[in-house]
């Protein structure tokens, strides 16, 4: 019986629980309203879907140019493949940067490559618990550029915001989010 209880009880509070792990995503995440823009940035690590969302951005015609990001490794290369193979032709694929180790880097990479190329818009896909700590290296390092930043967040496969407690691999991923951000808030 009381094993019963105490199942009911933690039932209870889990489920009271659910709309505040939802808002707490739902404040947690960044995603802006979309426009039309210089070029789409494709942000190093190994995410396979970034490249299938911007090809998708691409390919629905708000931005004429993809920048993947220069990183050590074999990212670039993976990335740049994924492109080609969503359907967005080589022309319109550019790297930046040229060994971009964190999001900082990429920041300073696309503020020189924005600088040089006169781009004053880039659309950033990115994972949703990603999206904060993206937005605020990003408007740090561009600041008084005159460039703004778009990120279009999506939900990767196995997780939602909605539910992402639910699974370890949301668990871990906002967990990870939350430590480099804040990371990168003190070091930034």
């Amino acid at each position: 019986m009381m094993m019963a209880v105490l199942a009911g009880f933690i039932t209870c509070v889990w489920l009271e629980c659910e709309p505040l792990l939802r808002g707490a995503a739902s404040l947690w995440i960044i995603s802006d309203p979309i426009t039309h823009a210089d070029a789409i940035v494709v942000l190093g690590g190994n995410f396979q879907e970034r490249p299938q969302v911007a090809a998708d951005l691409y390919l629905r015609g708000l931005a004429d140019k993809i920048l993947v990001s220069q990183t050590p490794g074999s990212d670039y290369k993976v990335n740049r493949t994924a492109l080609l193979e969503f359907g967005v032709p080589p022309s319109a694929v550019e790297s930046f940067g040229i060994a971009n180790r964190n999001t900082r880097d990429e920041a300073v990479a696309l503020k020189e490559w924005a600088k040089r190329n006169a781009a004053s818009v880039f659309i950033i896909p990115s994972e949703i618990f990603h999206t904060r700590r993206v937005r605020w290296i990003l408007d740090r390092v561009l600041s008084r550029s005159g460039v703004k930043i778009e990120v279009a967040s999506f939900e990767p496969p196995g997780y939602t915001s909605s539910e992402w407690w639910k699974t370890e691999q949301g668990i871990i991923a906002l967990r990870s989010e939350l430590l480099k951000y804040i990371y990168y808030r003190l070091k930034y």
